[in-house]
């Protein structure tokens, strides 16, 4: 059974991901670790919107319950055997994607931007959804950096909770419209 406390934790985060437009109705997914366990979204479910079943626990190791999970798990996985991630926040804001198309990193250009985040790595994956590729170059951005966007999917960033991830994206995000704004 899922802690009460850490599913207000997933509705507040979801709520406040789709309330600042990082995400589609139905787009993004989260989770956090637990030792060998992973809470991780359901597949399909509305981060803006999310009810006590629209969380899953599974295994660090594809089981039964990968069903209902987010089909990004295998991503999720990925990260969390390769960095100290405690969190992981994934989501297709529209700034962030436009500039992956021709990017290979995201610098801000903002003070918060640079101080939070650096330079943004911008990876490539032939298959961009639910792929062990995207987990492995993603794994393997993230091991140094806070947040890495996965080239015309979106970022997937890391945290010791569910809020520091969310707040690596938010801040990227608002880098990226800084940029936009000036025209880099």
């Amino acid at each position: 059974m899922i802690d009460r406390e850490l599913i207000r934790v997933f509705r507040e985060i979801g709520r406040d991901i789709f309330v600042a437009g990082l995400t589609s109705s139905h787009g993004g997914n989260m989770s956090v670790r637990d030792g060998d366990r992973i809470v991780i979204t359901r597949r399909g479910s509305m981060l803006g919107r999310l009810g006590d079943d629209d969380l899953v626990e599974t295994d660090m190791t594809p089981c039964g319950a990968d069903e209902r999970c987010s089909r990004e798990i295998v991503v999720h996985r990925a990260i969390y055997e390769a960095t100290d991630a405690q969190a992981i926040v994934h989501a297709h804001p529209l700034h962030t994607i436009a500039r992956s198309f021709a990017s290979d990193t995201i610098v801000p250009a903002d003070s918060e931007g640079l101080y939070v985040l650096g330079e943004v790595p911008v990876v490539s994956s032939a298959s961009t959804i639910a792929s062990a590729e995207a987990g492995a170059v993603l794994a393997e951005a993230l091991r140094t950096a806070p947040v890495a966007v996965l080239r015309t999917h979106g970022p997937f960033a890391k945290g010791g909770s569910l809020e520091e991830a969310f707040m690596h994206m938010s801040v990227l995000e608002a880098s990226a419209v800084v940029l936009d704004l000036l025209g880099r």
